[in-house]
């Protein structure tokens, strides 16, 4: 058996012990309950990304993940600490990413009151937006619960876990972790019989139709298997990238239009892969099938929610698709109608166009204007509410949203962690006025790490989107148009770069030269630059 590392406190252990399994970014606060986590960071050869609180960590941490498909990583204190980290947890929760949170904790709270970043049940408070929420009260239960949450990470739903761990305990020295390598965890495959199975329903169905999610974003062989089988697809807006938006049976991201309903009970056999049909992807109670409805997923839980399937495949979406290529081989005829589709996707693009005018231009000339690998975090705003039902995206995993929780001000520290990881590639921030600035403090991490990060501000002035859905409601508006600052000056005050684009070839420029600097770029964008 392998030596085990030298002793040290249990705080640089667990640092070296991260690095040794895959980690080699940390973001976070340092604070006096935590610095001995911080005592080994350097040592171990870790990069550490300050952030300007806690929430942005969080964030950071969320990005990074999206971005690589490996866990992301924040240190936190004690407290308020983990408090102002809840909320990217919540989000992660919501979207599946494998955010892992260390927190220190106090020894003791049962018989002392009034310390330092007390709380009453800081475990319990986390437990309330994690997998899980443990403390470690020995060294090696510490290292047990991080290879616990890197192997759950790998072998089911990828959902954020934090661990507190005693300030005492962190402060003494240690033996170190277990240096054996961490064996691999697959994903669940489904079995032959439900394979074969489902080929006899694929062969005999007339109309099938697969809905794609963000569970299924793994599946880059899609396309070719449906173009063979003559099936139509749809996506959720976190699968978008699956199929190729001009594949000629391709629905889109349309499972939110209500009239998605009517083309779904068109088909006789529906098989969603990797989607939870949530209500922020259908909003609406139904999906609306009238045929055969199959379901796979790594989540028992999804498999017995309310829209209960005719079948339930529990297992890996990838393996799934793959096996099930190999059992239908043969080109196959339906009666899907290539035109039909695309007057359909004409017609929803002309709703969105109706309902928030505008804006589809703006989009059409940004996308025109960045590489087909650009990686896009957007937060809660109008703009990339119609943005993502047309965006055709070019890649999976490529833009990404707030999508279940729905929190403001994710778009800007979530981009600097995806930036942090792809080095070299494009990626860029779309925010709205209000909720770019929950977040604002961060750009001067991204001016800190010198960011070639395009932040795009959509600026009406208002909360928009609100104020639609007051109107809608027969509520008068109220305290939905607030001060902004000057976009322009806050932003040269951090020290980054910064465009104020007339037109939307003003837009298209500026852009392109913020992909190329060598420092993030604020690109205030009014909702009037169509014209």
């Amino acid at each position: 058996m392998p030596e085990r590392p030298p002793t040290r406190p249990l705080g640089a252990q667990i640092s070296h012990m991260l690095k040794s399994r895959g980690v080699d970014v940390i973001f976070g606060i340092p604070g006096v309950h935590n610095q001995e986590m911080y005592r080994g960071i350097q040592e171990a050869g870790i990069t550490h990304v300050l952030a300007r609180h806690e929430q942005g960590a969080g964030f950071m941490a969320d990005g990074y993940s999206r971005a690589t498909g490996r866990p992301g990583v924040a240190y936190v204190i004690t407290g308020p600490g983990l408090c102002n980290t809840m909320t990217p947890l919540g989000q992660a929760y919501s979207d599946s990413v494998p955010v892992l949170v260390l927190s220190s904790c106090l020894g003791e709270t049962a018989a002392t009151r009034g310390q330092l970043h007390q709380m009453k049940d800081q475990e319990g408070a986390a437990r309330t937006v994690c997998d899980w929420s443990e403390t470690a009260r020995t060294a090696d239960a510490a290292y047990a619960l991080i290879d616990r949450a890197l192997l759950e990470f790998q072998s089911k739903r990828p959902r954020p876990k934090h661990i507190s761990v005693p300030i005492p305990l962190l402060e003494a020295r240690a033996q170190g972790h277990n240096p054996a390598p961490l064996r691999d965890a697959p994903l669940p495959c489904p079995s032959a019989q439900q394979v074969d199975a489902l080929a006899t329903q694929v062969r005999s169905a007339k109309r099938p139709l697969f809905i794609f999610g963000g569970g299924a974003r793994a599946i880059d062989f899609a396309a070719p298997l449906l173009s063979r089988w003559q099936a139509a697809s749809m996506t959720t807006y976190a699968g978008r990238g699956i199929v190729p938006a001009d594949a000629p049976l391709h629905f889109g991201a349309c499972l939110a239009r209500g009239s998605s309903a009517d083309v779904i009970a068109q088909a006789d056999l529906v098989i969603a892969l990797g989607t939870e049909l949530s209500e922020v992807d259908l909003w609406r109670d139904k999906l609306g099938h009238t045929g055969t409805l199959v379901r796979v997923d790594i989540d028992a839980e999804v498999l017995g929610d309310r829209h209960r399937p005719d079948v339930a495949i529990f297992g890996d979406c990838a393996a799934l698709l793959a096996d099930l290529g190999v059992a239908v081989p043969d080109a196959l005829a339906t009666d899907w109608d290539a035109g039909a589709v695309a007057t359909q996707c004409k017609n929803w693009r002309a709703e969105i166009m109706v309902e928030r005018p505008g804006i589809l231009p703006v989009a059409d000339a940004l996308r025109a204007a960045l590489p087909d690998d650009t990686m896009i975090y957007s937060d809660m705003t109008q703009f990339a509410y119609a943005a993502k039902e047309v965006w055709p995206m070019k890649r999976a995993g490529h833009w990404h949203h707030p999508f279940g929780f729905g929190t403001l001000g994710y778009a800007l520290p979530a981009a600097i962690g995806g930036a942090v990881a792809r080095k070299g590639l494009p990626t860029v921030a779309i925010a709205g006025d209000y909720g770019f600035q929950f977040t604002v403090q961060e750009l001067g991490v991204a001016v800190e790490l010198g960011l070639p990060l395009p932040v795009i501000v959509w600026d009406n002035g208002k909360l928009g989107e609100i104020e639609a859905s007051m109107v809608g409601a027969q509520i008068a508006p109220n305290a939905v148009i607030q001060r902004n600052p000057d976009f322009i000056m806050l932003a040269k005050a951090y020290g980054a770069y910064t465009a104020a684009p007339k037109s939307l070839t003003d837009m298209q420029a500026a852009v392109k030269k913020a992909l190329a600097a060598d420092g993030p770029t604020l690109i205030h964008v009014t909702s009037d630059i169509a014209g």
